[in-house]
């Protein structure tokens, strides 16, 4: 074989699982496309965050009069916030092409569309390469969904929304998962005017009613206009703007149009039929618990496989088949407790089930519920919007699951999916001591108001 690895992509599997392979010894071709580092760097996490927080500083500077600060002359100067945003995606793509060529020779990069011709073979620039193992990292892209006359309209996804060089005037958005929400309010706070159109009755409708309705308070009060339970029937251009016509019989103008509609792997030009790789009927790999696919010596790992598309799980995809494959490890993927933050503001952050998903499975489970302002630390610094739940099954203690809405919701998760990991009780939440006065000991509050560890 020429190559002993070869590896479709470089995301967040891709890189470390070509870099730490290659140092094991393995001959590897790393094949990408265009940009390395896939989805988070360039297009997802790192632009995202790092505009989210340009966001959140005006927002606060606006605001700070209730803490009896006068902040005068709150401008946003949008082409130095994408011009920061930029510099840092850099910065995170030089760091992933030093991590590459840090590996060594064993180690060979090429750029170009990889494609699959045979068992184990692939095609790229004109040249065939072939493998004894293939790994697929190629990830997934915007979906765009059928709605009469939007091939018609100049709309715009993620990608393309990051990369304009004027603030929208008025921002209508369709879709109410995570991406339209952070980015819906990321622009209010910049300045523009933001609708957002979702079909379910709530946004993140994978959410608890009862979690979610404080964070759509949050962004109706920062003047969001919410159009819930309802879906675009109709897209047409209206001079400058774009017209938006709702199945409830409203119709909305918009100079630019978000469409933010889910994601879909980015299979349907690698030829996997050539391999015998079955997919699904979104497109995506079908994998077994240790991501081997229907060909042998196959395997694919990240948002290509489906399922929770997070950067923190295809990362962990990469360590579980790093295991696999060279110190033939047993474990696989199946039984991981994946947490997951949406980075609004406040901030929406799950690990485990949902009370519905609880309910809806018929599971036992005990909950307790507490107003994020109820914590000592968010009174102080006046950012009492939120609540927390969690639910844990009555014979073992153990934690089902828990949500937070609040400051800092992304890092207070982690105590739960701590917990849910070392399958050990929740009350040892409750005998640990809380630093005074902190989120997190919120979070042991929460757990005390569950009847059984109430103090007595």
């Amino acid at each position: 074989m020429e190559f002993d690895v070869i590896v479709i992509g470089s995301g967040q599997a891709g890189v470390p699982l070509a870099a730490r392979l290659a140092e094991s010894g393995r001959k590897v071709l790393l094949c990408e496309r265009k940009l390395l580092g896939g989805t988070c760097v360039n297009y997802g996490c790192t632009p995202t965050k790092t505009m989210v927080a340009s966001a959140r500083a005006a927002h606060v500077a606006r605001n700070a009069a209730r803490l009896g600060v006068h902040a005068s002359d709150v401008r946003v100067d949008f082409g130095a916030v994408i011009e920061r945003k930029n510099d840092i995606v850099k910065k995170w793509r030089s760091g992933v092409a030093k991590r590459l060529k840090s590996a060594g020779d064993k180690l060979r990069v090429v750029e170009g569309h990889a494609r699959f011709v045979g068992e184990r073979k692939i095609e790229i620039n004109g040249e065939r390469h072939e493998a004894s193992t293939v790994i697929i990292n190629t990830g997934g892209r915007a979906v765009v969904p059928k709605i009469p006359g939007l091939d018609e309209v100049s709309f715009l996804d993620n990608k393309s929304l990051m990369e304009l060089d004027a603030l929208p005037r008025h921002l209508v958005i369709i879709g109410g998962g995570y991406i339209a929400s952070e980015f819906g309010q990321m622009f209010r706070r910049f300045g523009s005017k933001v609708s957002i159109i979702n079909r379910g009755e709530h946004l993140l409708d994978r959410e608890d009613s009862d979690v979610v309705e404080p964070l759509e308070e949050v962004f109706r009060n920062e003047g969001i206009e919410l159009h819930l339970g309802t879906e675009p029937e109709r897209v047409s251009q209206n001079g400058g703007d774009i017209a938006v016509r709702l199945r409830n019989g409203k119709e909305l103008h918009g100079s630019h149009l978000l469409v933010a509609t889910g994601r879909r792997p980015n299979t349907e030009d690698l030829e996997c039929d050539a391999s015998g790789i079955e997919r699904d009927e979104r497109g995506a790999v079908r994998v077994d618990a240790h991501y081997r696919t229907s060909a042998k010596g196959v395997y694919a790992v990240g948002d290509v496989i489906g399922g929770p598309q997070f950067t923190h799980t295809s990362w962990d995809d990469h360590r579980i088949l790093y295991d696999i494959l060279v110190h033939e490890s047993k474990r696989g993927r199946d039984g991981r407790v994946i947490p997951y933050a949406v980075f609004v503001d406040p901030q929406l952050a799950r690990v485990g089930m949902s009370q519905s998903e609880a309910d809806k499975a018929g599971i036992d489970y005990e909950a307790a519920s507490m107003s994020f302002g109820s914590i000592a630390r968010a009174v102080e610094i006046d950012e009492t919007a939120g609540t927390m739940k969690v639910l844990i099954d009555p014979k073992s203690e153990h934690v089902l699951g828990a949500a937070i809405v609040g400051q800092e919701a992304g890092e207070l998760i982690h105590v739960f999916a701590v917990l849910m990991q070392a399958k050990t009780s929740a009350r040892a939440v409750v005998d640990m001591q809380a630093v005074h006065p902190t989120f997190a000991e919120g979070v042991q509050s929460l757990v005390m108001k569950l009847d059984r560890y109430k103090l007595k």
